[in-house]
C-alpha cells in the first residue's frame, strides 16, 4: 500500500512540473538566461576542441532580417540555458521561442524543406513523403497553414518529387513566420533577455 501511494505521489509531482513547464518555459527567460552566462563566459568546447562563444554582436544581426536569423546555424557554438540545451545559433533561438507559442512546425518544415533540396535525387521519394505526411497532408500532426489550393498542388508534386516539390509551400511558411511570428520573437523576452545578458557580460 505503501509503495502504490508513492508511485501515485510521484504521478502527481510530475503532473505539477509538466504544467509548470507549460505555464513558465515561453513566458520569462530571464533566470535560465542567468544560469547560462558562466558556461557563456568560458565557452563550450567543440568536437574540435576549439571554444566558441555566442557574441552579442551576432544576436544583434538576428534583428536585420529572417533570413540573417536563420542563417546562423553554427552547430559548433552551444549555450545552456539550465536544464535545456539548444544550438546557439539563430535557427535554435528562434525555434525554441517558437514551441513556447505553439508554432515551431513552421520552422521545422523550412528546415525540413533545406535539407530535402540538399538531397541525392535517389532518396528524393522517400523524403518527400516523410514531409508530406507530416506537414502536408489535411491530418497531419505538424500541419502547416497553406490553403486548401497549395495544400492539393504540393501533394501532386509530392508524388512525382523533385528538388523544387515543396519550393511554393516552403516561400508561403518562410513569409509567414517574416511577418506574425519574427517581429514577436524580436520584442519576445526571449530574445531580449538574451541580448541584455550578452551585453552585460561583454561589458564586465
Amino acid at each position: 500500500m505503501t509503495e502504490l501511494n508513492g508511485k501515485e505521489d510521484c504521478k502527481l509531482a510530475e503532473g505539477k512540473v509538466h504544467k509548470k513547464k507549460q505555464k513558465t518555459f515561453g513566458a520569462d527567460l530571464k533566470s535560465y538566461l542567468k544560469c547560462m552566462v558562466p558556461h557563456l563566459e568560458s565557452g563550450i568546447k567543440s568536437s574540435n576542441s576549439k571554444n566558441v562563444m555566442l557574441s552579442a554582436e551576432e544576436v544583434i544581426q538576428w534583428s536585420q532580417s529572417l533570413e540573417k536569423l536563420l542563417s546562423s546555424q553554427n552547430a559548433n557554438i552551444m549555450i545552456y540555458i539550465c536544464a535545456f540545451m539548444l544550438a546557439a545559433g539563430g535557427q535554435g533561438v528562434f525555434r525554441e521561442f517558437l514551441k513556447s507559442e505553439f508554432s515551431e512546425e513552421n520552422i521545422e518544415f523550412w528546415l525540413a524543406c533545406e535539407d530535402y533540396k540538399r538531397t541525392k535525387a535517389d532518396h528524393l521519394h522517400g523524403k518527400a513523403e516523410r514531409i508530406y505526411e507530416e506537414f502536408v497532408q489535411s491530418d497531419a500532426i505538424k500541419q502547416i497553414n497553406i490553403d486548401h489550393q497549395m495544400r492539393e498542388a504540393t501533394a501532386k508534386r509530392a508524388q512525382e518529387p523533385t528538388h523544387t516539390s515543396f519550393d511554393e509551400a516552403q516561400r508561403t511558411i518562410y513569409i509567414l513566420m517574416e511577418r506574425d511570428s519574427y517581429p514577436r520573437f524580436l520584442k519576445s523576452k526571449t530574445y531580449l533577455n538574451l541580448l541584455n545578458q550578452l551585453q552585460t557580460n561583454n561589458s564586465k
